[in-house]
C-alpha cells in the first residue's frame, strides 16, 4: 500500500513537472510555456491545466475577474479550448511577458475568437497572472506570427517596495492623464497615447492592428468612454506595464455598455508610455 501511494505521488509530481515550464528570461520560452498550457488542457482539461499554471493570486476574466484557482476548482475537466499563440513579448527584465492569438471552442457550433495571457516569472518558471479573451465570427484573416525578444537585459539588483510602488504609481497617472484627456476630447485623445503597431481586441471583431486602424474604428463606433483602473504593475527593467479596470463605453448609437480592459503600456526613447495592447471583454453588473 505504502509502494502504492508513493508510486501515485511521483507519477502526479512527474505529470505536473513536464508542464512546468522555466523561465530564461526570453521570450522563447514564453511562448514554449503557453504552447505546453495549451498541451496540458487539451490533455488533461482545463481544470487541472489552469490549477498547475498558475499563479495563486492569476485572474481570469469570466466575465468579471475571478481567482484563477477558485475558478476552476469548481468547473468540469473540459478539454474543447485549442489556441496559438501569434504575437508575444517579454520585459527586458525578464520578470513578466504576455502572448496573445486566436482560440477555437468546439462545441455544437464553434466558437471562435482572441486571447491574451500575461505571465509572471517566479522561482525560475511562469505562472499564469492575467487571462481574458473576446469572442467574434470565423475569422477571415490571418495575422503574421510576431515573437518579439527583448533587446538587452536589465534588472536593477536592489528595488525596494517604494521605488516598486513609485513606478507603478507612473502607470496610473498615464493612464488617469488618458481618461482626463479622453473626456475633454473624446476618443480621439487615443491618438497621443496609441503605439504605431498597438493591437486592440475588441468583441465581434478580429484583431484591429496598427495605429491608423485603431484610430478610425475607434472615431467610427465611440462617441465618449471613461475609464476606472483598477490594478496597475510595471515590469523591473521599467519598459513595460499593464492596467486593468473597467471602460464605459458611449456609442455612436445611443447604447452604453460596460467592459473588463487589460492595457499594456510600452516606454518611449522619450519616457511616454505608448499604448501595444488594449483589450475589452463584457463586464456583468
Amino acid at each position: 500500500m505504502i509502494n502504492k501511494f508513493l508510486y501515485t505521488v511521483v507519477a502526479l509530481s512527474m505529470t505536473v513537472g513536464a508542464y512546468a515550464q522555466k523561465s530564461d528570461g526570453t521570450t522563447k520560452s514564453l511562448v514554449k510555456a503557453e504552447k505546453e498550457f495549451a498541451e496540458s488542457l487539451a490533455k488533461h482539461g482545463a481544470k487541472s491545466a489552469y490549477t498547475s499554471f498558475s499563479a495563486n493570486d492569476a485572474l481570469v476574466f469570466r466575465p468579471n475577474p475571478v481567482n484563477a484557482k477558485t475558478f476552476y476548482a469548481t468547473q468540469e475537466e473540459s478539454k474543447n479550448v485549442s489556441w496559438t499563440p501569434t504575437y508575444a513579448r517579454v520585459a527586458k527584465s525578464g520578470d513578466w511577458g504576455f502572448t496573445t492569438g486566436p482560440y477555437t471552442i468546439d462545441g455544437v457550433e464553434k466558437t471562435y475568437g482572441q486571447y491574451l495571457t500575461v505571465w509572471k516569472a517566479k522561482d525560475g518558471k511562469w505562472e499564469l497572472a492575467l487571462d481574458l479573451g473576446t469572442t467574434h465570427n470565423k475569422p477571415l484573416n490571418k495575422l503574421e506570427t510576431s515573437y518579439i525578444e527583448p533587446k538587452e537585459y536589465y534588472k536593477p539588483k536592489f528595488a525596494t517596495d517604494k521605488q516598486r510602488a513609485a513606478g507603478t504609481d507612473i502607470i496610473v497617472t498615464t493612464e488617469k492623464t488618458l481618461n482626463t484627456t479622453l473626456k475633454s476630447y473624446g476618443v480621439a485623445a487615443f491618438a497621443g497615447f496609441l503605439n504605431p503597431d498597438a493591437r486592440v481586441l475588441f468583441p465581434g471583431y478580429e484583431p484591429i492592428v496598427g495605429k491608423d486602424k485603431a484610430m478610425a474604428f475607434y472615431n467610427g463606433m465611440v462617441k465618449n468612454m471613461t475609464l476606472k483602473t483598477t490594478k496597475a504593475d510595471k515590469a523591473l527593467g521599467g519598459d513595460l506595464a499593464y492596467t486593468y479596470g473597467v471602460a464605459t463605453i458611449d456609442y455612436k448609437a445611443d447604447l452604453r455598455e460596460s467592459f473588463n480592459y487589460v492595457f499594456i503600456y510600452e516606454r518611449q526613447a522619450d519616457h511616454n508610455w505608448n499604448l501595444i495592447m488594449q483589450v475589452f471583454t463584457p463586464a456583468e453588473r
